[in-house]
């Protein structure tokens, strides 16, 4: 089992990006249920304008990485980061929650300087 690890020189000179162990397992049972490749496959996670607060996270499956994606590699699932997200995102932390009021991906950015109220959106 692949963990931890980085496909892209660029990306050992920045901070990581880190996936926990139960965020990656659901990534990868959807990328599984949508039928796609999950060794070529991965979770595109990326930053939008948008929200109250400026700026929003983005995630989809996509089929390959593009090529100048940062790629990290956690619990065996491809992490792809195009390289205009990764100064927002750098040092993050993906989860995936369980709770009373919701259900899902989570970001820990420590990038992170303010926060709308309902969490959706920030500023860096």
């Amino acid at each position: 089992m692949s963990t931890d690890s980085m496909d892209s020189g660029e990306a050992e000179t920045r901070p990581r990006i880190e996936v926990t162990e139960e965020a990656a397992e659901q990534a990868i049972a959807l990328i599984e249920k949508e039928g796609l490749d999950d060794g070529e496959a991965g979770l595109r996670l990326f930053v939008q304008q948008g929200g109250c607060a400026g700026l929003s996270y983005g995630m989809r499956f996509d089929d390959s990485p593009d090529d100048d994606d940062t790629i990290y590699t956690h619990h065996d699932l491809r992490v792809f980061v195009d390289p205009a997200s990764l100064k927002y995102i750098e040092g993050s932390i993906l989860d995936y929650e369980h709770g009373l009021q919701a259900e899902g991906f989570h970001v820990e950015n420590p990038n992170v300087v303010s926060e709308c109220g309902c969490g959706e959106s920030f500023r860096t």
